[in-house]
């Protein structure tokens, strides 16, 4: 069973393919390989079409949703606006072997104030149902700032609820809710005392390896070791800091501690996606796709071993 065929009839066979199952099967045998996906955000300009040509060509295993077009909110996309345009593009996906690694909503978790907090929890649900339609997958949302006029406890303690009330909504569906290691929130032990609040089963970390590293300097190794049972995704990226600003740069060529991180990964049998966040559309400036995403697979494998 070659690469496609596997990952073809994973699809089928649960609509997106399983987190616990992400093995290549290759002559028969069982062989421990790393899942690479991209995300859109790299890609900001690109159709549909060329995002899934491209993740072909350059043998990535899925590709992470975060806007198509310059249309961040996937429900109104034309891609998903419609079951018959979900159903066609899910059809797409699938015919080309791979699958659907996660979509990026832009649901935030730390607003104090209820009417920006209901925004974002009810846009955050929009996204698990879509998941939901396209037969199961992550839906990304994200804390941002740890307000300074409010204890750091209490912020934790909302964060948490919220992604305790997504968790239980997502309950049943074959959608997992992730929460990315993101903006303030990028200190081991908060994101832990978040987690455990956490009791919904659908639920788990997005893993931003360097967003974490590049503010809090905790050691990758220590930082998975912390947070392993609730990692189920990863978004990889390097840069080089600059007086104070970041300068991203292809992959290894930069600061990231990235082969301290997949090490670990991969001493654990982690399962999820090694998800390549090439932040394009909020840096215009960096390389084009079609220089950086190229890059990524031989990257990372060199890194890998």
């Amino acid at each position: 069973m070659n690469r496609r065929s596997f990952i073809r009839n994973m699809t089928l066979a649960g609509g997106a393919i399983s987190l616990q199952h992400p093995w290549e099967m290759i002559g028969g045998i069982r062989k421990k390989t790393p899942l690479l996906s991209f995300s859109t955000l790299g890609c900001p300009k690109w159709p549909l079409e060329k995002i899934l040509n491209t993740a072909v060509q350059f043998q990535y295993n899925g590709i992470e949703i975060r806007g198509i077009q310059g249309e961040l909110d996937l429900p109104k996309s034309p891609l998903f606006s419609s079951p018959e345009a979900i159903k066609q593009t899910s059809r797409l996906i699938r015919e080309k072997g791979l699958v659907i690694a996660g979509l990026g909503s832009s649901a935030e978790l730390h607003h104090a104030d209820m009417v920006k907090r209901q925004s974002n929890l009810d846009s955050a649900k929009r996204f698990i149902d879509l998941a939901a339609s396209l037969g199961g997958t992550n839906v990304r949302v994200f804390p941002n700032n740890l307000p300074k006029e409010e204890e750091k406890a209490v912020v934790l303690a909302r964060i948490a609820e919220g992604l305790q009330e997504l968790g239980t909504y997502a309950a049943g569906k074959k959608v997992r809710v992730l929460m990315e290691t993101h903006g303030e929130l990028v200190w081991s032990d908060d994101i832990l005392a978040v987690m455990k609040q956490v009791t919904a089963p659908d639920t788990g970390l997005i893993w931003d390896i360097y967003n974490m590293w590049t503010v809090s300097k905790e050691s990758p190794a220590q930082v998975f070791a912390k947070l392993k049972p609730y990692i189920y995704h990863t978004h990889i990226k390097d840069s080089v800091k600059r007086d104070g600003k970041e300068n991203y740069v292809l992959l290894g060529q930069g600061e990231a501690p990235l082969k301290e991180a997949i090490t670990s990964l991969k001493a654990s049998s982690y399962k999820g996606f090694y998800s390549f966040e090439w932040e394009k559309l909020w840096h215009p400036e960096i390389a084009e796709p079609e220089v950086a995403i190229p890059d990524f697979p031989q990257a990372f494998r060199k890194i890998w071993g």
